[in-house]
């Protein structure tokens, strides 16, 4: 499979993994950056495939052979992400570039001695669930913090790793997995990229 195909499949599947709505062609384009007519080529190539089903106009849906293939690239990329901040000391908003290449290129005995090496991780850096070697994924449980009623706090399980001067901005500010928060402790921007389990 082509590198752009997987980068495909795993944005289609990271953009249904916190949230139920299922990805459009010009959300596709938007998240790769790319013009929606190279996006709409694309998407017909993985159609013919059997990896995704994309009736014209509707919405994005990766097929059984489709999602393993995501669940496999996810799972390269997580790992990596996971072995770069454990191992070289790499801050959790400079590894996702890092892990773009690297996820295309490792051998699958490599990611395995990494995975057994960190002591098989059920995490990444930023609170994403890493599928197992059988690609079985826990499931993602949270809330956006944006969501959390007023007054009432929420344990930070998941931190988006779209944009690196916003996990910039949460180290600094002493904001990670596992920290307590409320609606007010965050930015606007922020509220739409943390992920939380509201507290009792």
């Amino acid at each position: 499979m082509s590198t752009v195909a997987e980068n495909y499949l795993k944005v289609i599947y990271g953009h249904t993994e916190w949230q139920p709505e299922a990805m459009t062609s010009s959300q596709l384009a938007a998240r790769l950056g790319l013009a929606p007519s190279s996006v709409t080529e694309m998407v017909k190539k993985l159609t013919l495939q059997g990896l995704v089903e994309h009736a014209l106009y509707g919405s994005i849906v990766l097929t059984a052979t489709g999602r393993a293939e995501a669940l496999r690239m996810v799972r390269r990329h997580r790992l990596i992400e996971t072995w770069l901040v454990s191992e070289f000391g790499y801050g959790w908003d400079e590894v996702h570039d890092e892990a773009e290449v690297l996820e295309h290129v490792l051998s699958d005995r490599m990611l395995a001695e990494i995975d057994a090496r960190l002591g098989f991780p059920s995490h990444d850096p930023h609170g994403d669930p890493i599928p197992a070697a059988d690609l079985s994924v826990a499931p993602s449980v949270g809330v956006l913090a944006a969501e959390l009623e007023h007054g009432r706090r929420g344990s930070v399980v998941r931190i988006s790793d779209r944009d690196p001067e916003v996990l910039r901005e949460l180290s600094a500010a002493g904001i990670g997995i596992g920290s307590s928060v409320a609606r007010a402790d965050l930015s606007s921007e922020q509220l739409s990229d943390v992920w939380v389990q509201p507290l009792d």
